[in-house]
């Protein structure tokens, strides 16, 4: 534990880094390093475990204060194994043990004195969903893939065989630690470590499992349905609490985090709970206004544009854009006109056009005739 990486290093930020910056890193590592699209690739599993241990701590304000001024000792209970950190109150929070550290100075080592069987909260999942333009708007119901741990049901946790019960540990007397006294020039030091017999777990397991091979979990995909609120933006996360991986030693299990991708849309585009859309006209239309049929979320509707319409105006459509996440009715359209110019004219077409300049002007409105090549 004493030489675990740095987490900004792992997600390759500065100490600096905004919250912005280290959930970007984040979705673009555990992207690449997820197990689903990495099968088998033991060293992908472990970097993604990694870089999930990093976003939990950095993402969390109090979590990223703590370490960014003790370091690892500050955020993990059991940091410091064989290296000193235990169970001597007093310095910010951080548990420290004088026996443990003159025990590495003068040679007798120890582990921390928190127990491997004590229990602990479950590993926090990260998982994507695409949803339409529409769907982000409206809301809709999803199923996600999740690979996560799952409590063994064949031995509903235990690790053993059915029929057969675990052996508590002698050595330790199912604590999962042992207690020791080294004798140094400061007087009798004692220290706490992991029970080398149980190896920390308190119990010995004769006859484990064939599923689980005595671990008492399993990796299990599972399809979980999520729904996705009305008004949800890219980029946002919905929490499931107690979906992620089973917790250890009777702990609670981990949360699950989805993060929604809204793709595209070939009309609209969003801005905050407003839609906005980009409406082409003609010439004709701008100058003599027309009732024109408007493309929304919930259908087309009818609007009438009034003459002398100018490109660039924009109308406004009330109740047209997109439901508010926090409740409070919807956003409106915004429609801005696009007047579109005419191109490939005939001859008949341009003269009607020279006709019309010179009756809105009293002249040639800067139109000019071509003059005839003899």
């Amino acid at each position: 534990m004493a030489d675990k990486r740095d987490y900004y290093e792992i997600l390759g930020l500065n100490k600096g880094s905004s919250d912005d910056e280290i959930k970007k890193a984040f979705r673009q590592l555990a992207k690449k390093y997820h197990p689903d699209l990495n099968p088998g690739d033991k060293s992908a599993e472990a970097r993604f475990k990694e870089v999930n241990e990093a976003y939990e701590v950095l993402s969390d304000a109090d979590k990223r204060a703590k370490y960014d001024q003790f370091g690892h000792a500050g955020v993990d209970p059991n940091f410091g194994a064989g290296s000193g950190f235990g169970g001597f109150g007093g310095f910010g929070g951080i548990d420290f043990d004088l026996g443990d550290i003159f025990g590495s100075i003068f040679g007798g080592g120890s582990t921390s004195a928190r127990s491997r069987n004590s229990p602990r909260k479950g590993e926090r999942i990260h998982v994507e969903v695409g949803v339409a333009f529409e769907e982000a708007a409206f809301g809709v119901d999803k199923e996600v893939s999740v690979s996560r741990i799952e409590t063994c049901d064949t031995c509903a946790g235990s690790g053993c065989k059915e029929g057969t019960t675990a052996e508590r540990c002698a050595n330790c007397h199912g604590t999962g630690n042992v207690t020791t006294q080294n004798r140094t020039p400061f007087g009798v030091m004692q220290s706490t470590s992991e029970c080398p017999k149980c190896e920390g777990k308190g119990k010995i397991i004769h006859q484990p499992c064939q599923k689980c091979r005595g671990a008492g979990l399993v990796r299990r995909t599972k399809n979980i349905k999520v729904s996705v609120p009305a008004g949800i933006d890219d980029g946002q996360t919905i929490s499931l609490r107690g979906q992620g991986s089973a917790g250890l030693n009777g702990g609670e299990p981990g949360d699950l985090y989805i993060t929604v991708n809204v793709s595209r849309h070939p009309l609209f585009t969003r801005e905050g709970n407003a839609v906005l859309y980009d409406m082409p006209i003609s010439i004709v239309q701008a100058a003599l206004g027309a009732e024109v049929e408007v493309p929304t979320l919930d259908g087309k509707v009818k609007y009438n544009i009034p003459e002398g319409t100018q490109t660039g105006a924009v109308f406004r459509l009330r109740g047209k854009g997109i439901t508010n996440l926090r409740g409070g009715g919807r956003g409106d359209q915004f429609v801005t006109v696009k007047v579109e110019i005419p191109t490939g004219l005939n001859n008949e077409q341009k003269d009607l056009l020279r006709k019309f300049g010179e009756t809105i002007t009293g002249g040639t409105a800067g139109v000019k005739k071509k003059k005839k090549l003899l």
